[in-house]
């Protein structure tokens, strides 16, 4: 392939935030008809990089070139109006909505009646059929987008970026919540847009894909480039080595952590939502990993969301040491020394706005008022300071310092903040609604650690994931959820895959 395939370039991007450099003369190729990879730590600078090639941030220098044409983009539109269009990992719907009205959002079709121009309907319908048509999508157009699943609105921004007739498409983590079969629909989808000339760029942290979907592999290390290559010469070994800049001989800490006596019991746990949770039973003991498996609406999250008192049960009880607890909110948890870390960082979790000390101390407001106020009750900045750093210190979080807001920090970062935010509140049981998501495999390996180390400390963890070798490299023990039910119980040990997605597709054992 020559010059003349170059459908996107960038040259020499950098890109400066208030205390930060995080571009440095990075350049990109992207060619028509291909899938380019582009991999990195959480922090490399991927997301920054596709953010300047979008439209949302403007390079601090460098050129961008459309089919060899320099260009400048003074926002998305004009990036969109370009060729250039991107789905985010973030999901933002308009959930009052229709599935069409999503999808065409700000360039809804009108038909004039009199002097008036009305929605064209009709048309809308229409369009957004033969668009899903062309995708092998099976989605009512009429339907509203809040009654859908996190994984169908990713399968909608998919079809929308498509509709815009974009040269380009930019796919930051779009597997991120799709189920192994919605994952092979969007595959069948890149092979079709590959067919017609379109150029995509796939951001992902997950080796496997990469390796099965990419033509080309562009991996990027503290903000720079670290090169680029043809995606069938690189081995999983060797993208790692070129991400982290080093080897990474093993992807889970040793384990030290003993556990010991029962410390949280849940029994015939019933939701009041007659579609969720019913009639669930387990227990973890301190000291222990507690594994839960299963696929998307097996009803996981909204059980752990239930334990932490922001979801209404029917039935059933809490026992924490032995002792019954009642729980109807997320301040009974936080006294009963329970912690929940959210599936959806960017939505549940992080204050975008506001410095890394401030989203650190907020689940421990009210004890910096009340341990260490002052006689107007006013927060003691050096309490809250020190108790960041401390945290900031052990955790091995990279920030310019605690006064740089959280959005500026890599994914993996913030969600060391937020795992910050709740030791500081002393729980002795740990939630982790998929703790990993969206993290590179460094990041990854921290997190693990992390947890090792407070199970051997005598915390009690109970880690949600979608990731097999996750389950079965960090848990002890391995529940299995299926349509609302516990459909399996097994010994971290001596789990397979095959044991897990039997037990997560079949309901009640």
């Amino acid at each position: 392939m020559g010059k003349s395939d170059v459908v996107l370039e960038m040259r020499n991007i950098d890109k400066e935030f208030p205390g930060v450099k995080a571009l440095n003369h990075v350049s990109l190729q992207v060619r028509k008809g291909t899938v380019h990879a582009l991999m990195g730590e959480n922090g490399a600078g991927k997301s920054t990089l596709m953010k300047c090639a979008f439209g949302i941030y403007h390079p601090s220098a460098g050129e961008i070139f459309i089919d060899g044409e320099k260009t400048e983009f003074k926002n998305t539109r004009d990036a969109m109006d370009q060729g250039i269009s991107m789905i985010h990992q973030e999901l933002h719907p308009i959930n009052t909505r229709s599935v069409m009205e999503n999808i065409w959002v700000g360039r809804v079709p009108h038909r004039k009646i009199g002097p008036i121009h009305v929605v064209d309907e009709r048309k809308m319908y229409k369009e957004t059929v033969e668009l899903f048509k062309g995708l092998n999508l099976d989605i009512d157009p009429r339907k509203k987008v809040g009654e859908l699943s996190v994984s169908i609105c990713q399968l909608l921004e998919i079809a929308r970026a498509v509709s815009y007739g974009a040269k380009v498409i930019i796919m930051d983590e779009p597997t991120s919540s799709l189920t192994e079969t919605e994952t092979e629909i969007l595959f069948a989808i890149i092979k079709k847009l590959k067919v017609q000339g379109v150029a995509i760029i796939y951001i992902s942290h997950k080796m496997e894909e990469i390796l099965k979907i990419s033509d080309e592999v562009t991996i990027m290390r503290d903000g720079s480039l670290v090169g680029s290559w043809i995606a069938n010469e690189l081995t999983q070994d060797l993208i790692v080595t070129r991400m982290v800049g080093r080897e990474m001989t093993q992807r889970f800490p040793q384990r030290h952590n003993v556990p010991g006596d029962i410390m949280l019991e849940v029994e015939n746990l019933t939701s009041v939502n007659p579609h969720s949770f019913k009639g669930v039973s387990f227990h973890v003991k301190k000291g222990e990993i507690l594994g839960v498996g299963g696929l998307v609406g097996a009803q996981r999250t909204e059980l752990m969301e239930a334990i932490f008192g922001i979801r209404k049960i029917d039935s059933g009880s809490i026992k924490i040491n032995g002792k019954q607890v009642q729980i109807k909110s997320a301040s009974d948890a936080i006294e009963n020394k329970i912690a929940l870390l959210t599936e959806e960082r960017r939505s549940t979790g992080i204050v975008p706005m506001l410095s890394v000390l401030e989203n650190t101390v907020l689940a421990k407001q009210t004890a910096h008022t009340h341990k260490y106020q002052t006689s107007l009750r006013l927060l003691v900045d050096r309490k809250r300071a020190d108790d960041t750093l401390q945290f900031v210190d052990s955790l091995s979080i990279k920030t310019p310092n605690i006064k740089t807001q959280i959005q500026y920090l890599s994914g993996g970062n913030q969600q060391k903040v937020l795992l910050g935010r709740w030791l500081l509140t002393e729980p002795e049981i740990l939630i982790l609604d998929e703790p990993t998501r969206g993290i590179d495999v460094g990041a990854k390996y921290e997190i693990y650690t992390i947890m090792e180390q407070l199970a051997s400390q005598g915390k009690s963890i109970i880690m949600i994931s979608s990731e097999m070798t996750e389950l079965m490299g960090m848990s002890d023990r391995i529940i299995v959820m299926c349509e609302g039910y516990i459909s399996g119980m097994m010994d971290g040990k001596t789990a397979t895959d095959e044991k897990i997605m039997h037990c997560a597709s079949s309901h009640r054992n």
